[in-house]
């Protein structure tokens, strides 16, 4: 018989014998300390999230979850490195929307398909806000737009990187006044408001919960809300709507997905524990005191609510001829 035949039958016996990769056994899952890996630095809405919801979903599992950050590129880097892991339920990720919604869209070449991500569940949502430096000339929304109208070209914003609903939130404001705000993307929330604070940077389109605690110590100023409504905490502040902006409405939600191929049973366990964790008083409690909206739900309302994103801030990057990154 032909050499090349015969390695070739060698080989395909070979890998006959060779024993199937192990599937993940979800009936004893978990038996080990979960690594969740959050798309942003340290300190940033994502972060502080997970903590808090972590900490209490390891009572409701029995294993520890630890928390690992891989801020930067938009999130990317952090969905990249969970795409590539096994999809065996202990390598998760905690995520802002744009990592698996609109990175689809402003990135050429992306390593991962964020569409494939298995969605667990959403963990909160906030509205955002309009914060400005704290030394900034307008004091108020109506003084903010007069500003802008007298200087379309002056002012910086500030992003928790390109394609987060920071930046499309900016984008959004320049479509609809006409004005040129230049764009400063940072690698999460933390560095950019560190930058706020210092004064580098004009303004920022951001979650409530960090820039609250700005504004309460003086060191920034919430100008408006991105809501329909005005806000209960903050019922002094006007919403974007009213000064002129008709569905100017823009929230940010933060979530936990798996690997790709992640088992269906690993998936609704870790759902079942997510929605029982912000079922809990205390965390509802923990919500309230940081702006935050309790979610939950299943993992197919967290996919219709990441196709609805995708859709809509698409169109936003496009009609602002956002360039692919």
């Amino acid at each position: 018989m032909d050499r090349t035949l015969v390695s070739l039958a060698v080989g395909a016996a070979l890998l006959a014998a060779m024993p199937a990769k192990a599937q993940p056994n979800a009936a004893d899952y978990p038996n080990k300390p979960i690594r969740v890996v959050v798309t942003v630095p340290a300190g940033g809405g994502v972060d502080t999230v997970t903590r808090l919801v972590t900490e209490r979903m390891r009572t409701i599992v029995g294993q520890p979850f630890v928390v690992e950050n891989k801020g930067g590129a938009g999130g990317n880097i952090a969905a990249d490195y969970v795409y590539q892991q096994e999809p065996d339920g202990y390598t998760l990720m905690a995520t802002q929307p744009s990592p698996i919604t609109t990175n689809a869209v402003l990135y050429k070449s992306l390593t991962f398909d964020p569409t494939a991500f298995a969605p667990i569940g959403i963990m909160s949502s906030a509205p955002n806000v309009l914060l400005v430096r704290g030394d900034f000339p307008a004091k108020t929304a109506q003084e903010f737009m007069a500003y802008v109208k007298a200087n379309p070209d002056k002012l910086n914003y500030a992003s928790q990187g390109p394609g987060t609903t920071s930046h499309l939130t900016a984008e959004l404001f320049n479509k609809l006044t006409g004005a040129h705000l230049q764009h400063v993307p940072y690698k999460g929330t933390g560095p950019a408001l560190n930058d706020i604070v210092a004064g580098h940077v004009d303004l920022i389109f951001m979650q409530l919960e960090a820039a609250l605690k700005l504004h309460d110590g003086g060191k920034a100023r919430i100008l408006a809300v991105t809501t329909e409504k005005r806000i209960a905490s903050l019922l002094d502040i006007p919403t974007m709507i009213e000064l002129g902006l008709p569905d100017f409405v823009s929230d940010t939600w933060n979530a936990m997905a798996a690997p790709p191929k992640t088992p269906a049973p690993i998936i609704a366990k870790l759902n079942a524990a997510l929605n029982e964790t912000l079922q809990m008083p205390e965390m509802k409690e923990q919500y309230k005191k940081l702006g935050l909206e309790v979610r939950g739900g299943t993992p197919e309302d967290m996919a219709k609510v990441m196709k609805g994103d995708t859709e809509r801030w698409g169109a936003v990057i496009k009609a602002a001829n956002i360039p692919q990154l």
